[in-house]
């Protein structure tokens, strides 16, 4: 009550007191590091001590082991993924003034912390804090964890013991073990309802943050990142403090033994985000890294095609309305807007676009590179014209080249921890010794089968395939012109080719199949095939998912030559 100054984030005067003695702001939650001045010092310093001996009691059980909780652990492996982040060049800004918040939220809104704690009911790991003892408790302080910033926390976050104790009588009295105070009760029926913490979300946090930013990361390279080995994911946990043991259910929770996937991960963020009830984003502009033009220059010039072809998607994106504000910037909870993936919505303008000049019906393709290729014979001024046949020999040598590399680094990745999990101080020595022993055993196999030595982790960067204009075999085809297949009409270029084949008619309800359209590769020509086969390893995703949006911006641009044909066949029935 003594303390009356604004709050330095929202100017608000409603302090409440932090299990550390601090003030935190009830409206925002903002952490000041103005502490507490304490009046009556013998007092409070003997609650303490009965505190502190619980805690002792409960080490000495545990075989040096802590109390901890499962929300300790997530937030650990965001401290984790948000420094990693951090250290590719992310804006340190990031880490304690965005994803901070955004994990105090989530915290208070799934009443894990920052909570009151409702008295009378069964103590829940999620749901229920139980009344504390503390003699300076506040009903409305933070009651589970004493978060201050990713910066301080370290895996040992102070929690209110009477609280703990509560928790592990009922913790124990489950038939489930685990090493967390309620991992047992975690995966309960009735918290399923909940939007509960799983491993994927904290790639959605991170992608969540990111946006908010606008930070030139799309989420298909923060999946890739993750599957490099960039990003801490897959066995996170043997960064845990040793305090800190896992076993049972908190090994469900926390192992992982799959590789991310982009529609969860793109999915739950939505979900988050609507959750905890953010304000709208902010603008993605057409200055920003994640506006189609941007990303288009970017894809184009990963895919090996011509850079002419960069004014042709501007084109398309300003046609459609698709570079507009309003609609790439994202707003929780709004149904009426469509989820935008930005690097799938690039790509498949460049999709359209390749099928607007070369159609990609596995006939007029061919017949231009042929015509292309007869000028460039006799071509001495100017840049060569671009030859698609050549370019599709160039670009698929490439990209069987890596695909392969992939699958094989895929097929030879070891998803057990190298870290050695022991729950006991007793099997300790066992663990260890047989652990030394596999890898002795893997690295006499490893000379004798003459295999090589897994290389150093490479460094991380934007892009996965490479050309260079200085080579002088003529695989780079950046500079190539594209006067070959346009004509000039009224003072604009115009491609010649006059034809064009839609992938749908009709549109499907994404909401009831998941898909705007249906994808077989037999169905559709082998040279459309590739082109989304290339983007689909450029974004680490499935073909389907480009060709949706493909669907999605041929209906918007040929929308009104579709409504005239639906109404012409609605007469002939009739």
């Amino acid at each position: 009550r003594d303390f009356n100054e604004r709050c330095a984030q929202c100017s608000e005067v409603n302090w409440g007191l932090t299990d550390g003695g601090r003030f935190y702001c009830r409206s925002c939650h903002n952490v000041t590091e103005r502490t507490r001045e304490v009046v009556n010092t013998d007092f409070i310093t003997n609650s303490r001590v009965q505190t502190i001996s619980k805690g002792l009691k409960k080490q000495e059980k545990t075989d040096g082991g802590c109390e901890w909780y499962i929300c300790e652990g997530f937030q650990l492996v965001l401290k984790k993924q948000v420094e990693a982040l951090e250290a590719l060049g992310v804006c340190p800004q990031m880490k304690d003034e965005i994803l901070c918040n955004f994990w105090r939220c989530y915290l208070q809104k799934s009443k894990q912390a920052y909570c009151k704690r409702p008295a009378g009911e069964t103590v829940k790991a999620l749901s229920v804090c139980e009344s504390s003892t503390d003699v300076d408790s506040d009903p409305e302080r933070p009651s589970l964890l004493h978060l201050l910033s990713f910066s301080e926390s370290e895996g040992d976050l102070q929690t209110d013991c009477s609280f703990v104790s509560s928790l592990s009588k009922v913790s124990e009295s489950t038939s489930v073990y685990s090493g967390s105070v309620d991992g047992s009760l975690y995966l309960m029926k009735d918290q399923k309802e909940k939007l509960r913490m799983t491993m994927p979300m904290t790639l959605s946090f991170c992608y969540m943050a990111l946006l908010w930013v606008r930070e030139p990361i799309t989420l298909s390279e923060l999946l890739r990142f993750v599957v490099e080995g960039h990003i801490p994911y897959l066995n996170v946990f043997q960064h845990f403090p040793e305090k800190m043991k896992l076993c049972g259910l908190d090994l469900k929770i926390f192992c992982v033994e799959s590789w991310p996937v982009y529609e969860e991960v793109f999915n739950k963020m939505h979900e988050l985000a609507a959750f905890l009830d953010l304000p709208r984003f902010p603008d993605i502009t057409e200055s920003c890294f994640l506006h189609p033009d941007m990303l288009c220059m970017k894809y184009l010039m990963e895919a090996n095609l011509p850079d002419e072809l960069h004014n042709w998607t501007c084109r398309v994106v300003k046609k459609i309305g698709i570079g507009e504000v309003d609609f790439l910037t994202l707003m929780p909870g709004n149904k009426s807007t469509r989820k935008v993936k930005y690097d799938v919505l690039a790509a498949a303008v460049i999709v359209v676009v390749l099928k607007l000049l070369f159609l990609l019906d596995d006939h007029y393709e061919w017949l231009l590179s042929e015509f292309a290729e007869e000028r460039n014979k006799n071509n001495t001024e100017g840049g060569p014209y671009f030859e698609f046949k050549k370019w599709y020999e160039v670009v698929k040598h490439s990209l069987d080249v890596e695909q392969k590399k992939l699958d094989e680094e895929r097929a030879k990745y070891l998803w057990r921890c190298e870290k050695p999990l022991f729950y006991s101080v007793k099997n300790k020595s066992k663990v260890l010794k047989r652990r030394q022993m596999v890898v002795n055993l893997q690295n006499q196999f490893g000379k004798l089968s003459g295999s090589v030595q897994r290389a150093e982790k490479p460094n991380p960067s934007s892009f996965q395939l490479r050309w260079s204009e200085e080579n002088t075999d003529g695989s780079c085809f950046h500079g190539h012109s594209l006067k070959g297949i346009l004509q000039e009409k009224c003072g604009l270029l115009t491609a010649m080719n006059p034809d064009y084949w839609l992938c749908t008619v009709k549109l499907c309800n994404e909401k009831l199949c998941g898909h705007l359209a249906h994808y077989r590769e037999v169905e559709f020509p082998q040279s459309y095939h590739f082109v989304l086969r290339l983007f689909s390893f450029i974004l680490r995703i499935q073909p389907s998912y480009i060709h949706d949006e493909v669907c999605m911006i041929e209906h918007k641009l040929f929308n009104k030559k579709l409504c005239k044909k639906l109404k012409y066949n609605t007469v002939l029935r009739k």
